[in-house]
C-alpha cells in the first residue's frame, strides 16, 4: 500500500523516506491484517486496544531490519520519494488522475490493444516498488507500482525494457489521502485499520457503491498503460472490518474484482486471501503473497502452481538462506525485502 510522506516514527536505516507498505497474511489466529508504514509524525500509532497487534507488528519489523544487511548488495538505489496528494488539494473525479497525470494522447492499456490478458508463469521474475523513484534499471519481467503515484512515461519506459507492469490499488480499504476519496459515501466505511491513520475497512457488500470507484481505477490504469493490476485487502472478512462480512460476500466482490479486470484486458492477482484459493484461482492470472513462508502457509498457494500461474511471494524476516530453497521447489517467484518496499531486492535464484 502506498501512502503519505513523512518521518518514520521509529528507526530505519532511511529514517527520511515516505514509507509504507502492506502486509496483510490471509490469516493469523485473529489477527487482523499486518503491515508495516511510516507515518507523518503528527498521526503517530494507536495503542491500547492494538496493543498485541502492535508487538506482533513491531516484532516483525525489527527482524526485517534484521536482514538489511543481506539485502544492501541488491539491485536499486534510493531515490527521492514520490508524494501523495496532500490536505488542501481538490477531490478528483472518478476516473481522473492528479494534474500533469494524465496518459498522452493515444495511450491505452497493453493488454486491452492486444486482445489477450496477461498470465505470468511460475517463476518469472520480478520487482515490487512502492515507495520511492522507481529504480528502471532492476532486471525484472514484471513491475507492481502505485497506480496514482506512477506517470505513464514510466511505464512507457519499463514497457522499452521488456516489463509488464502492474498497478497497485487498494480495493478493500478507503484511503483518505488518495484524490479519488471525496467519492467513498460514510456508509461504506468501516472500522479503522489498526495503526494506520486515515484508512478504514470497507464494506465490500456494497457493490453498487463501490463498484463505479473501483472501475474509475481500473480504467485508469488501463489508460496509464499498465497491464494488470494488484487488489490489495481483499480479505475483510477475515479481519474486523465493523461489518458482518462473510466468506461469501468476499467470494463475492473478489469475483466482481476479476471481471473488472478482465473486462478492461487487465491481468488481475490474488492478494493473499489464502483461504480463498481454491474458489479463486480460475479467476486470477496470478497470486502475489506477503509472508507465507514466515506463517508455513505457502501449501495453500500450490493451486496457483499447478495451474501454470505465477506465486509472486515476499518475506521480511527471513534469510535468503532459509527462504529461497523452499521457493525454488515451489517454483515460487520469491523476493527478499525491506518493509520499505523501495527499490532494494534480493531476488531467490
Amino acid at each position: 500500500m502506498t501512502g503519505r510522506d513523512g518521518t518514520p516514527t521509529h528507526q530505519t536505516c532511511h529514517p527520511t523516506e515516505a514509507i509504507t507498505k502492506r502486509f496483510a497474511p490471509s490469516h493469523y489466529d485473529g489477527f487482523q491484517s499486518l503491515r508495516a508504514r511510516f507515518l507523518h509524525p503528527e498521526h503517530g500509532n494507536q495503542n491500547g486496544a492494538d496493543a498485541p497487534m502492535n508487538k506482533l507488528r513491531h516484532t516483525l519489523i525489527g527482524a526485517s531490519l534484521g536482514i538489511a544487511v543481506a539485502v544492501q548488495g541488491c539491485t536499486g538505489a534510493i531515490g527521492d520519494v514520490q508524494h501523495e496528494p496532500r490536505g488542501g488539494q481538490t477531490p478528483l473525479a472518478a476516473g481522473t488522475s492528479a494534474p500533469g497525470d494524465q496518459a498522452p494522447p493515444g495511450v491505452t492499456g497493453a493488454a486491452a490493444a492486444s486482445g489477450a490478458v496477461w498470465r505470468p508463469v511460475p517463476g518469472l521474475s520480478w520487482q515490487w516498488q512502492l515507495t520511492g523513484t522507481i529504480d528502471l534499471n532492476v532486471d525484472a519481467k514484471m513491475f507492481d507500482i502505485d497506480l496514482f503515484d506512477t506517470a505513464p512515461s514510466t511505464i512507457a519506459d519499463l514497457h522499452l525494457r521488456g516489463s509488464k507492469v502492474i498497478c497497485y490499488v487498494s480495493a478493500g480499504s478507503f484511503e483518505d489521502w488518495r484524490p479519488d476519496a471525496a467519492l467513498f459515501p460514510p456508509e461504506v466505511k468501516g472500522n479503522a485499520l489498526a495503526g494506520w491513520p486515515g484508512e478504514a475497512w470497507l464494506d465490500v457488500r456494497r457493490i453498487d457503491l463501490l463498484g463505479p470507484i473501483l472501475d474509475a481505477r481500473m480504467d485508469l490504469c488501463r489508460s496509464k498503460g499498465f497491464d494488470g493490476i494488484e487488489l490489495d485487502n481483499v480479505d475483510g472478512y477475515n479481519n474486523n472490518t465493523g461489518f458482518s462480512l462473510t466468506a461469501t460476500d468476499q467470494l463475492q466482490y473478489n469475483r466482481y474484482l476479476a471481471g473488472a479486470a478482465h473486462t478492461r484486458g487487465l491481468s488481475v492477482g490474488l492478494k493473499n486471501d489464502l483461504d480463498q484459493v481454491t474458489a479463486l484461482v480460475s479467476l486470477f492470472d496470478w497470486a502475489l503473497n506477503e509472508a507465507c513462508f514466515q506463517f508455513q502457509e505457502c501449501n495453500l498457494l500450490a493451486p496457483f502452481v499447478q495451474a501454470g500461474k505465477a506465486v509472486f511471494n515476499v518475506e521480511y524476516s527471513l534469510p535468503p538462506s532459509t527462504v529461497c530453497p523452499q521457493a525454488k521447489a515451489l517454483d515460487f517467484s520469491t523476493l527478499i525485502k525491506d518493509v520499505d518496499l523501495d527499490a532494494r531486492r534480493q531476488a531467490c535464484p
